[in-house]
């Protein structure tokens, strides 16, 4: 009996191995053969501008740092992505979802790699009338029980592959999972840093607008003393307290903005906003990355995670018509069992006397079209999720050269209003010059001061853009994770 079960078994595992596995096999689509992100010279390097952060950037061929957070030279931005890449709820959910996937596809391995054995136990009481049997010589039996022990095993052959394409498929969704995770990585440093620069240059906006403010509130008091004298005329007042009141009126919803920026950064590092222990960020201590490493077009597909996680939906949607198809062609399940059967429990082991051997083919016949549209369907799904990778490509070229195109204009943006804030500063030091000679009145120089703390808001604006632009390429590059998976991989 054994020499049959471990024939059976035998058997079994040869012709799942032997066996042709039928649907297409998986190819990765080609690489973009792209030269360059952009239409025209790509960006090489930036105007410089001489304020902080007007420094020239330069983008070299290269890969993007695993913490390129760490380029802005800022600790305290370091410190947040840390604790928000520990502490993250989002996190927590995509690496959940990973695991799922990863336990989905350890059950569904050993359900089909292997044989199944069960083993059985039962005891039953039972009672029987011989007399229905027209049995009336022999006296009917009392009740009594029946023991039984038995082992089944049973194994479907994979003759054309189905289920090594099932499980070529949940390896894709495995892989599915753990770009997606990625990318959920790359997105909440993205968020983090975003967020902190945002704070930093609504700090200083505020700061300016404050100041702004209160040379308005100057200036009108000049101007209702001016009026009282019969100076100016009750217009000019009136314009002058509107233009104080509209400044005023950006204060709350700068400090508001602040706030909300900080209660983002709070849910980003799982801590809840009434209780958050975070850093302030001011812009004067983030540094802009000089040197910005950018991938070539060819590269971003295995760069980006998103482009990947793409990728592994073409691969499960390719071992789906596999699976389609192998369920057009025979299913063919071995089984046997063995066991023991007597009335008292004491002999239940004594003796192997029940046993069984069973093979069973079952080939579709007629479902009605069901199994050819099953297939075509899959198919179908194929060409969608072909089309979707595509797309993924597509939108990252697009991601990577629109931040190059914005960081070009930023500098250039930032060199204009830098040399308008240095041209208000000069002229407010005229000004201010001439006043102390008496050849102009105080307000003339508190509206010089006002359009030089405009230019300065205009100027933050600019600075807080080029640092957010350059964490938009970072991210849109892929936020260099492959560098840790290599580097994990090794060990």
């Amino acid at each position: 009996m054994r020499a049959i079960l471990f024939s059976c078994t035998a058997l079994a595992v040869m012709a799942g191995v032997a066996g042709c596995a039928v649907g297409p096999d998986f190819r990765a689509p080609d690489a973009t053969t792209d030269a360059r992100y952009t239409t025209g010279p790509q960006p090489q390097r930036t105007v410089a501008t001489e304020i902080a952060q007007g420094q020239a950037q330069t983008f070299v061929e290269g890969d993007v740092p695993t913490q390129w957070w760490t380029l802005f030279q800022n600790p305290a931005l370091d410190e947040t992505i840390r604790r928000a890449l520990d502490h993250s709820p989002t996190l927590a959910q995509a690496s959940a979802r990973l695991r799922e996937a990863q336990e989905t596809l350890t059950a569904r391995t050993g359900a089909t790699q292997y044989p199944s054995v069960d083993a059985k136990f039962n005891a039953m009481r039972q009672q029987y009338d011989i007399k229905s049997l027209g049995i009336n010589a022999i006296p009917n039996p009392g009740p009594f029980t029946l023991y039984g022990a038995s082992v089944q095993v049973s194994y479907v052959l994979d003759l054309f592959g189905g289920q090594r394409r099932e499980l070529e498929g949940l390896r894709a969704v495995v892989d599915y999972q753990r770009y997606e995770f990625e990318a959920a990585r790359l997105s909440l440093a993205a968020n983090v840093a975003t967020t902190a620069i945002r704070e930093a240059g609504l700090r200083a906006q505020l700061a300016d607008t404050v100041a702004l403010a209160e040379a308005q509130q100057r200036q009108l008091g000049i101007m209702d003393d001016r009026f009282k004298a019969g100076g100016v005329a009750r217009v000019d007042v009136q314009r002058q307290r509107a233009e104080l009141a509209q400044t005023q009126a950006l204060i709350p919803g700068l400090s508001q903005q602040v706030d909300a920026a900080r209660h983002q950064l709070a849910v980003y590092t799982g801590q809840s906003p009434g209780n958050a222990q975070l850093p302030e960020f001011w812009l004067d201590d983030l540094h802009l990355p000089e040197t910005l490493p950018v991938s070539l077009p060819a590269t971003l597909a295995r760069r980006r995670p998103d482009i990947r996680a793409a990728e592994a939906l073409l691969h499960e949607a390719s071992a789906n018509i596999g699976v389609a198809t192998a369920n057009l062609y025979p299913q063919i399940t071995l089984s046997a069992s063995a066991g023991t059967q007597e009335s008292r429990a004491r002999d239940l082991f004594n003796s192997l006397n029940i046993w069984s051997l069973a093979a069973g083919v079952v080939q579709p016949v007629f479902r009605g079209g069901e199994l050819l549209a099953k297939k075509r369907a899959a198919e179908a799904a194929y060409e969608q999720s072909l089309a979707a990778y595509r797309q993924a490509v597509l939108q990252g070229l697009q991601n990577v050269a629109d931040s190059l195109r914005a960081l070009d204009a930023d500098a250039g943006t930032l060199q204009a209003r830098a040399d308008n804030a240095r041209q208000t500063r000069d002229t407010l030091a005229i000004v201010s010059e001439q006043y102390r000679l008496g050849g102009v009145s105080q307000f003339t120089v508190i509206d010089a001061e006002r359009q030089s703390r405009q230019a300065a808001l205009d100027l933050v604006q600019a600075r807080t853009n080029r640092l957010a632009d350059t964490t938009a390429l970072l991210q849109a590059l892929g936020g260099g994770w492959w560098q840790e998976e290599v580097t994990l991989s090794r060990k």
